[in-house]
């Protein structure tokens, strides 16, 4: 078992930054790649970012490229999401999670663990 805590969520103006958290307990965190989801009202659930076990391979979703940088720590067993020029559209919550695969976070349905959120708020 894994679990999940984010943190780092907050209110913040349109073209700030916020620099997200999740910290993992239980299972070796070294071994899963990790991502990080997020949902915004009324919409589905969908993948911004993803980093390999090792933080050799990273994947970002179009909408954040260049401005949001996905990185880890296996020895604090932390992964993080750093995001810059933020706009309202990224408001959302925000999701941790773990995956045995990096290519499982392209479907959220093969997620093997997650977070239980943290909530992001851009205003213009």
């Amino acid at each position: 078992q894994v679990q999940l805590v984010e943190s780092g969520g907050g209110l913040v103006q349109a073209g700030a930054s916020l620099r997200l958290s999740c910290v993992t307990s239980g299972r070796a965190f070294g071994g899963y790649a990790m991502g990080w989801f997020r949902q915004a009202t009324g919409k589905e659930r969908e993948v911004v970012a993803a980093i390999s076990w090792n933080g050799g391979s990273t994947y970002y979703a179009d909408s954040v490229k260049g401005r949001f940088t996905i990185s880890r720590d296996n020895a604090k067993m932390t992964v993080y999401l750093q995001m810059n020029s933020l706009k309202p559209e990224d408001t959302a919550v925000y999701y941790c999670a773990a995956v045995r695969q990096i290519i499982q976070v392209m479907d959220v349905t093969s997620v093997d663990y997650w977070g239980k959120g943290t909530l992001v708020t851009v205003s213009s």
